[in-house]
């Protein structure tokens, strides 16, 4: 299907995953039409400015090791917008639990020993990380396969460490930081098959996977700006403060256009590219896809809360590693804070200290009045490092985000929507959406993009598909523990797992308790 008459293509939301399909189908010479329902493309990353002209973001977003597609649009675009690799710290109202070195800087050891070996754990047993290694055989298990996602979704990540023989310290002191921080809830919140999958993608499969980088500014301004300009350059258009309210079908059931209020946009395909919040407001108003299942399904899926904060302080304040993860502070809440004189190329010469602090799961924090967050996150700043508390907060920002991103909630799976839908036109794409390729986070939404144009491409028959990088494979004894594990599973009746060894968390634990 050649024809020009079949070649215009709508992409609903301006993140990741609708960058990404606009940008290729673009230059692949589609008409595309991008609508954002915001002032500005970027979604979640989307930058702006306070009203004395600083600039804020929702969140700082880290650029992890195996994001090889974002990586490879980056160099793509001519564009320069990271920071070396960092090194950083976990904090608890205790003090520093971890300090995490660059991996790729030590000598490579097969996984998931360089985990093991190279963070220093100042005040965690040994015996209590040794506590972890039943869980080896459960990250064998999960392949991110169907099967595997269905097997241990309805399982929490907390039942999971504790079926394992996960110590209680190490669950509390290790894995519940990371499920905060990583998937944004606690871990009795929050999908096993989530929790290894994530885990598994930036800790567990290759030793340099937590090796990270960090936008040198807004996000917004340094990537997203200038990739846009692209986007504009190959002929695409991109509309703002465009609320999707219906997709219209044809007689034959396929999307024919995108509705937004009064403005009509037809197309030959539709791409949604937005988070689950603002696809269940879509269904509440769409005629059509309120209809269908698999979309009011998605009303049972959860988002969760976020609260991003930027204070301006009036004094150098050192501190030991530009990237910081905290836990213990707040119940159910885990936060980052990040130093932005070191990380950003606009504060380097600050005569203050610009400190990011961003919480998740942080419903119970949105309410609360400006100054009472400003005085809780100099608090908090000050318990892991002390000079926070005497030094005067000069200007703040402060982004509340209700809904904001993916819950990944036991049981959720069954209602997460895949790349296509029972519209044959329509596609899905987004960090949350169901694909085999095993990324996760920013790079996943900017896969399923890539994805969704591919589909899109071979449905009307025109232009080149998108190449997308794979995942990293598997070490050779991962991949060797995995063929092992399947043909336990084929030929035995009632295979032995580890767990069977450590049923009793607590008594693990106490068993550990002793030895040491």
């Amino acid at each position: 299907m050649n024809n020009q008459n079949h070649r215009r293509i709508v992409v609903v939301g301006a993140g990741w995953a609708g960058l990404g399909a606009a940008y290729h189908l673009a230059t692949q010479g589609y008409e595309v039409t991008l609508l954002e329902a915001g002032a500005y493309p970027g979604g979640l990353v989307a930058g702006w400015q306070t009203a004395g002209g600083r600039s804020l973001e929702a969140g700082i977003h880290g650029f992890w090791y195996p994001y090889r597609n974002i990586f490879s649009l980056v160099d793509r675009l001519g564009l320069k917008p990271f920071t070396p690799w960092t090194r950083s710290t976990q904090y608890s109202p205790a003090g520093i639990e971890a300090i995490s070195p660059i991996f790729q800087d030590l000598p490579r050891l097969p996984m998931p020993l360089g985990t093991f070996a190279y963070p220093k754990f100042p005040r965690l047993p040994f015996w209590d990380r040794l506590s972890a290694f039943p869980l080896v055989q459960a990250l064998l298990d999960f392949d991110n396969s169907d099967e595997a996602w269905r097997r241990y979704d309805d399982m929490s990540a907390r039942e999971l460490f504790r079926q394992y023989g996960a110590s209680e310290r190490l669950y509390r002191d290790a894995f519940e930081p990371m499920l905060l921080v990583g998937l944004f809830a606690p871990g009795e919140q929050c999908s096993a098959a989530a929790a290894l999958g994530m885990l598994y993608y930036f800790i567990l499969a290759h030793q340099n996977n937590f090796d990270v980088v960090w936008c040198r500014g807004t996000v917004g301004e340094m990537i997203f700006r200038p990739w846009c300009d692209r986007i504009e350059q190959a002929g695409g258009k991109i509309l703002t403060q465009r609320r999707v309210t219906d997709i219209r079908l044809d007689e034959s059931g396929q999307a024919n256009a995108v509705v937004c209020g009064d403005e009509i946009f037809e197309a030959d395909a539709v791409i949604f590219s937005v988070g689950i919040t603002g696809l269940q407001n879509i269904v509440r108003s769409s005629s059509n896809l309120k209809q269908r299942p698999e979309f009011t399904n998605v009303m049972n899926l959860g988002a969760v809360d976020v609260l991003a904060t930027r204070l301006w302080l009036d004094r150098k304040i050192p501190i030991p590693n530009p990237s910081n993860a905290c836990f213990g502070f707040h119940p159910t809440t885990g936060w980052t804070f990040f130093d932005l004189n070191t990380l950003h190329d606009a504060y380097q010469d600050e005569s203050g200290t610009v400190v990011e602090a961003d919480f998740y799961h942080a419903n119970q924090m949105l309410p609360l009045d400006d100054a009472d967050i400003v005085a809780m996150v100099q608090k908090d700043l000050a318990t892991c490092i002390p000079e926070f508390r005497d030094a005067r907060v000069v200007d703040f920002g402060i982004v509340r985000l209700p809904r904001a991103v993916t819950h990944f909630a036991p049981g959720s799976y069954r209602y997460l929507l895949h790349g296509t839908t029972s519209i044959p036109n329509l596609y899905m794409s987004g960090d949350w959406i169901v694909n085999r390729q095993g990324s996760w986070s920013q790079e996943k939404a900017y896969v399923t993009g890539l994805e969704a144009a591919n589909r899109a491409i071979a449905q009307l028959g025109f232009g080149n598909p998108a190449p997308i990088i794979p995942v990293e494979p598997d070490e050779p004894h991962i991949q060797l523990g995995r063929s092992l594990n399947r043909w336990i599973e084929r030929t035995l009746p009632n295979p032995v797992k580890l767990a069977d060894f450590f049923q009793d968390g607590n008594a693990n634990s106490e068993a550990i308790d002793l030895i040491a």
